[in-house]
């Protein structure tokens, strides 16, 4: 890997973090917000209100759900095993009982979704849950291709383009008449909403600020996607037609317009293509706007030698498949992917779950993110303090155990309700730990394919988790201790992830090998941690500012 003194130089000018990185850092958070809106907006354009058979004779076309009692309706509809109407099947005039036909929908909270117009339920329930499926799998291939594509052509025209395409197909969704073209855009959304501005705007945030802020502005990105979610149930409690709603989700990509004009390409990536002039201009321009006081001289920078790159010629070929050559490295890798797996079905698993809970389900969905908040900042001041195995591993188990017992708590109640609030918080807490946690897991020569690979496991696992929810119609408990039953176990296979918190990040492969050899939740605790000083890597000698 290319050590590039001069550039460590010039970007050294800029401080960790000051009033350029911060304006910059605000440019890209917009990806954050938009891709949390964009993933659980079908949450409410396809909402799935309470329903029942449509009965002949008793219901009119113009009737409401509401129109018959339950006394009335238990004559013309079978009771399930808790006591309620069945909401897919009804009994014919011979007391046989017999699938509907069509419906009689709830507007209590809802007037119009996609789910209602197409009839996306009891035996067609699939229909809706591959709807969401098809869009994580679109995020899925935005985190492979446009991630690849980014370190081509350069992060800010694929943020941009993204931020422009979603606008488009954002609006498009919304006027899509038929379910199979509805997929096809569904998917081509998920590629550009939640997965190509979204990844550029985290690394160009983690190229341009300091050591010291990589943390809090990655957590504030997490914080940053919930809100996003704040904004799905906020809109849909305002607008109740799913037609407008949609339009009005789409229509936030024209946040991203003025990027075009305001903000910067990656100075990192500049240096990286050999286009330096540029680079150093837009590193002066960030000198100049922190006030710091220092001046660059461009055309220094620009005649200095080429004899300040240090490279590896060897290391730079080193791919994903390094990764699992090694045994150190494969258990490691391994245990990371399981748990940007776990994180991910179980994080998508209570926010998609949230209709099912009982009271407004727009207070819920609104609750269930704003919940994540006092997770994300009490792991700002912890990270460091209790480390980064610690509070991974703690969190997924408690976040597992709440999944599990929710899952016996009656359905809808305050109890039920307030175990899975909790276990949201706790699985939000580890999701975004594990960001930087990998990050410092993986040696510097494959360190973007091991995030890369984590971030595949997580998309894969977002696409299943609808598939998974559809098992309730066996049993309501079986989704639920599914996510918790895999977060535990993840959460305790972590405990033999060596700790990372302190100390310097592996550069070679074989660094990675050494890295944490022995360094387990038990031998720490024990006293037998077998890591070795010389089996770590050298910490990176700071470079000398030119002033």
């Amino acid at each position: 890997m290319a050590n590039d003194q001069t550039l460590d130089e010039l970007m050294g000018m800029l401080g960790d973090f000051g009033r350029y990185q911060g304006f910059q850092f605000a440019l890209h958070l917009m990806a954050a917000l938009t891709a949390g809106l964009h993933m659980l907006s079908l949450v409410t354009v396809a909402a799935v209100p309470e329903h029942r058979c449509f009965i002949d004779g008793l219901d009119t076309v113009n009737g409401s759900y509401a129109d018959h009692s339950f006394d009335v309706l238990k004559e013309y509809i079978p009771l399930t095993s808790d006591g309620s109407l069945d909401s897919c099947s009804m009994y014919t005039s011979g007391n046989q009982t017999v699938p509907c036909v069509s419906y009689m929908w709830s507007s209590e909270y809802y007037k119009s979704s996609r789910t209602i117009e197409w009839e996306l339920v009891c035996d067609r329930r699939w229909m809706g849950a591959l709807a969401q499926t098809i869009y994580m799998l679109g995020v899925f291939t935005g985190a492979v291709w446009l991630g690849g594509l980014a370190d081509k052509v350069g992060r800010k025209k694929v943020f941009c383009w993204s931020g422009l395409l979603q606008l488009i197909l954002g609006v498009a969704v919304a006027f899509t008449p038929e379910y199979y073209s509805f997929l096809v855009i569904r998917y081509l959304y998920g590629i550009f909403g939640s997965a190509g501005s979204y990844i550029t705007g985290f690394v160009l945030t983690m190229e341009l600020v300091g050591p010291s802020k990589r943390t809090p502005c990655g957590i504030t990105f997490q914080a940053m996607f919930a809100f996003g979610i704040c904004l799905v149930a906020g809109w849909g409690a305002i607008i109740h037609d799913r037609q407008i709603l949609q339009v009005i989700y789409g229509l936030h990509g024209l946040l991203f317009i003025a990027h075009w004009f305001v903000m910067d390409e990656s100075p990192r990536w500049l240096w990286m293509q050999n286009r330096r002039r540029e680079a150093i201009d837009i590193i002066a321009k960030a000198v100049k706007m922190n006030g710091r006081g220092l001046k660059v001289d461009k055309e220094y920078y620009l005649s200095k030698d080429k004899g300040h790159f240090e490279e590896e010629a060897a290391p730079s070929q080193a791919g994903l498949a390094d990764l699992f050559k090694t045994p150190n490295l494969r258990k490691m890798t391994l245990n990371v992917c399981l748990c940007w797996f776990a994180n991910s079905i179980t994080y998508y698993g209570l926010s998609l779950s949230s209709g099912k809970l009982g009271g407004n389900p727009f207070l819920i969905l609104f609750l269930m993110a704003i919940v994540e908040m006092p997770s994300y900042i009490a792991i700002s001041f912890l990270l460091d303090k209790l480390g980064r195995r610690s509070i991974t591993s703690s969190l997924m188990i408690v976040g597992g155990i709440c999944c599990i017992v929710a899952a016996y708590l009656t359905k809808g109640s305050i109890e039920s309700t307030t175990i899975v609030m909790f276990g949201k918080l706790f699985i939000a807490g580890s999701f975004a730990v594990i960001y930087n946690y990998s990050a410092e897991l993986f040696p510097t020569v494959v360190r973007n394919s091991g995030m890369g690979l984590g971030s595949m496991c997580a998309r894969l696992a977002g696409a299943a988790t609808p598939m998974i929810i559809l098992f309730d119609s066996f049993d309501p408990k079986i989704p639920a201790v599914i996510f918790g039953v895999i977060s535990l176990i993840s959460g305790t296979w972590v405990l033999f992830l060596p700790e990372t918190s302190g100390k310097a990040m592996p550069q070679s492969l074989v660094d990675g090998e050494n890295f944490g050899r022995g360094d387990t939740a038990f031998s720490s605790c024990l006293g037998r941690n077998r890591t070795h000083a010389e089996d770590q890597p050298q910490a990176q000698q700071m470079v000398t500012i030119r002033r």
